[in-house]
Parts: structure tokens; sequence; C-alpha cells
């Protein structure tokens, strides 16, 4: 198969393409350093002739839902109009287990960009997951100083390469309209694993939990974004990823 991966050099992208490369695809990567920009669609076109399938993996940082809702939308349009117009015949995109009661903040962009997939003409499958090892790191990051406050979150964090190698299985599969929750192998606290990474990396920092106000809050420490005990689970546990060579510490 010829598969184009859009955010295909992102924490999850990455490892979408390395996946289908050790499967034997071909792979196409469509970001903006290779020429292909999914919100303004410059590129998009050339970059999806002979594609049989579209990985989308594309992210934005935003706790507003207005403006997730919109790059969200904008990126779905884009890739929906140019897969009709090369007639790809499988559309794959990635989203959050557990996320339906919780239409607020950055969630509401991934359940508007759900709706424009299942309301597209072009086949696909949502393929949901829980949120990554890396997610730990990524909060830490945006914040500076001695002192990191974290939301209460429950969760249930799975790796981000395995993520990568469950979407190209589910491209293979063909369009099935959702497959089947992948979530991690253990129930975690943000606040724990934050607290793991920043000793693991020799790191000196203070984490504070905090529940956040409103629906987002509400849905981050209601357990919800653990997945049902339907959900296919990963193997990498959190400790055993920040052992890994995924982690780079400090990160």
């Amino acid at each position: 198969m010829r598969i184009a991966v859009a955010g295909g050099t992102g924490v999850v992208g990455r490892h979408v393409a390395e996946a289908a490369r050790g499967a034997g695809h071909d792979v196409v990567v469509l970001s903006r350093s290779a020429g292909a920009d999914v919100i303004t669609g410059a590129g998009v076109d050339a970059a999806l002739q002979g594609v049989d399938a579209v990985i989308d993996v594309t992210n934005t940082t935003t706790l507003s839902a207005a403006k997730a809702v919109k790059f969200f939308e904008t990126a779905t349009r884009n890739l929906l109009d140019a897969e009709n117009r090369a007639g790809v015949a499988h559309h794959v995109v990635l989203s959050i287990v557990g996320i339906d009661g919780i239409d607020a903040s950055y969630y509401a962009g991934k359940l508007a960009q759900e709706r424009a997939v299942a309301a597209g003409s072009v086949p696909f499958t949502i393929a949901r997951a829980a949120q990554f090892h890396e997610f730990a790191g990524q909060v830490l990051s945006g914040m500076s100083g001695p002192v990191a406050v974290v939301p209460k979150v429950l969760m249930r964090p799975v790796a981000a390469r395995e993520v990568g190698e469950h979407l190209v299985r589910v491209a293979e599969a063909g369009a099935t309209g959702r497959a089947r929750d992948l979530v991690g192998p253990r129930d975690e606290v943000l606040v724990d694993v934050a607290r793991r990474q920043l000793a693991f990396d020799g790191l000196r920092r203070r984490v504070l939990g905090v529940r956040l106000p409103g629906a987002y809050g509400k849905g981050l420490a209601s357990g919800s974004l653990r997945g049902g005990a339907d959900a296919a689970q990963g193997e990498v546990t959190f400790d055993e990823w920040l052992g890994s060579e995924d982690h780079v510490r400090g990160e």
C-alpha cells in the first residue's frame, strides 16, 4: 500500500511512518517541512497522488475550544477534499478514548474532527487511543520554574510507538467506521507519572495536582479517559517507556 501520514513528523506520526515502512508500505509524509500544509491545502493534492490510505495524526496545542475546532475542521476538510480528488480509499483518524462527554476545550476539536470525518464521503475509520506516555513530559515542558502545576487526570497511558503500529494495522484492515480503542496496560494519575519522570530524569521540581474547573476539568478527573473494559491494551508500561530509547531525558 501507499500510505500518507498527515502530521508524520510529530510524536505519533514518526512512529506511524516507521511502522508503515517496516510493514513494507510506501510512505508519504504530509507536513509543512515536506511541502504539504493541511491548513492552507498547499501541496496536499500533489502529495496524495497514488495514495491508498491516509492516516491523520495532525495536532495543535491549545486549550481553546474555538481554536481547536477551527484547526481540526479545516485540516479535515482540506484532507478529505484532496482525498476525493485523488481517489483515496481509506481515511484513518486518530482520536482520544472517553471524550464523548467532554465536548470542551481541546476535546471539542477532536469531537468536531470525528464528526467531520464521519460526514465526509471518503470511507473512514476513527481510531481512539489513550493519552501517550509522552503526555507528562509535554505538560511539564509547558511550564517553567521550580514548581509545576498539573491538572488532575485519571488516565491509562500508552506508548506512542504502539499507537503508531496500531494505526498502520487499522489502515491495512480497510474502512470500518470505528476501530477498537487502544489504552495502556496500567491505570495512572498524571501527577504521579510526572513526578516519576522528573525523578528518573534527575530533575528537581515540585509537582502539584489541581482539579481544573468546568466540564473539561470534570472530564479529566472522571476516569473516562481510561477507556472501557473492551479496549485493546498496549504492553509497554510508563516506567518501561522511561527506560526505552523513545524517552529523551528532560523531555
